[in-house]
């Protein structure tokens, strides 16, 4: 498997506040690989208003996750004057991982939508049937694994290196746990963190990872438990699971989950909460540190303008902290650790440097045995020397491509989409749901 050139470099502010306009990026004029070449000039204007796009989500604007598409997705149509919602720019939401979004796409092809995005892991498969029926229509599926053995002209995928953004809001648990340590209120061998996620899947496990990662940098001895939901959105589920880990003895929560659940259920108990996909503050005044999301509008003006000018769309685009893909958002400084906002500065600039690698593999250790990762090889110590991670995605789900390198782990570099699905020393997975 050929590795991804390197990511655009396209560079901003350090912390990013929020959820505000997307860079005037490119993407490469062959597909297959970033490049950071400019093609797309200055078609963010009049040009672009000849193109109609769609837009399918898996849930609405309730859910942060597809909030987060949908209001990306408006102000970029907006930015590149896309005529209006409903006309030039259509939206469909509620769409399930089924054969509904099969027939979403092609109800927007015959629309006349040339360019069509979809938000959900599992509506890959539908959507690469669409490609295949309308060759004339190009389809950009977000988190999907398959663009780069598909090999279809109008079928690409796209993901960001958000396991960066986790493992900075880590930095800032980390830095809240240590408070609590340095103010007595808890033992460092009580520093235990919670996580809620939905699947059991490589870009859930990718990112409790690097959160954990994150927070391990200040405190060596935190340590995590996980639990699964087995959906992307449970509102009473994500608040169930929470309280569980909170129960648990887990003095501070993160998510990998799309409702208000988790956050509802920390403000409730007044433990502090790391958020995704945008800030909780308003809801959660007392127990919101910051949130890692990515910022999807640098994709869509990329790729709606490679479409305009008449430009092919990456096979693969991974999107970074330098291209404005990755942000956090304001550090709540009510409940963040003093000094918070700085610290993330200087760790960002390290990641950015290619300082700091979020899967430095001296940086944690790893058990193999026949039934715990078998596709590992490692040192004397535990340290990570060698894995084949499942790249290809293809049905034997066996390792194909050796991604452990220059002493690190190298994350969506050989295709979008995560694929790190260690389960490392000091994470405890209470439960697991592969769906």
């Amino acid at each position: 498997m050929k590795k991804l050139d390197s990511f655009m470099v396209n560079r901003r502010q350090a912390i990013t506040a929020a959820f505000g306009g997307a860079a005037a990026l490119a993407l490469a004029a062959c597909g297959g690989s970033n490049t950071g070449a400019s093609t797309n000039g200055d078609t963010a204007s009049g040009e672009a208003g000849k193109i109609k796009v769609g837009l399918i989500c898996l849930h609405d604007e309730n859910s942060t996750y597809d909030l987060n598409f949908i209001k990306g997705f408006k102000e970029t149509c907006e930015k590149m004057q896309i005529g209006s919602e409903g006309t030039d720019f259509l939206i469909k939401t509620g769409i399930p991982e089924s054969n509904e979004c099969y027939d979403a796409a092609a109800e927007l092809a015959d629309a006349g939508c040339k360019l069509i995005f979809a938000d959900s892991f599992g509506h890959e498969d539908y959507m690469i049937q669409a490609a295949k029926e309308f060759p004339e229509v190009q389809f950009c599926h977000a988190t999907g694994t398959k663009a780069h053995t598909e090999n279809l002209d109008n079928y690409h995928n796209a993901f960001a290196a958000i396991y960066e953004g986790r493992y900075l809001a880590g930095v800032a648990a980390g830095l809240k746990l240590k408070e609590m340590i340095d103010e007595g209120k808890i033992t460092a061998d009580k520093a235990k963190m919670g996580y809620v996620g939905a699947f059991t899947y490589a870009e859930v496990i990718s990112g409790y990872t690097s959160f954990y990662l994150g927070a391990k940098s200040i405190v060596p001895e935190v340590t995590m438990d996980v639990t699964f939901t087995g959906s992307w959105y449970d509102q009473a589920l994500e608040q169930e699971g929470a309280t569980k880990l909170i129960n648990g003895g887990c003095v501070l929560i993160s998510q990998h989950a799309d409702s208000m659940g988790a956050p509802q259920a920390c403000e409730n108990a007044k433990v502090p909460n790391v958020s995704y996909n945008g800030s909780t503050i308003d809801s959660c005044p007392n127990t919101f540190i910051v949130s890692s999301r990515i910022n999807w509008s640098p994709y869509y003006e990329d790729a709606i303008g490679a479409v305009t000018a008449g430009k092919a769309i990456d096979t693969d685009f991974v999107g970074t902290l330098a291209t404005s893909s990755v942000e956090l958002t304001e550090v709540n400084d009510k409940v963040a650790a003093k000094g918070t906002t700085e610290k993330l500065e200087e760790v960002r600039a390290q990641l950015e440097a290619g300082k700091v690698h979020v899967f430095d593999t001296s940086t944690f250790t790893v058990e193999v045995t026949d039934k715990k990762n078998a596709n590992a090889k490692v040192d004397g110590d535990g340290h990570l020397t060698s894995y084949k991670a499942d790249v290809d995605s293809d049905a034997k789900m066996e390792g194909d491509t050796e991604v452990v390198s220059d002493g690190y782990f190298h994350e969506s570099e050989y295709r979008s989409a995560p694929y790190f699905d260690l389960q490392i020393d000091g994470i405890k997975l209470l439960d697991t749901n592969f769906g």
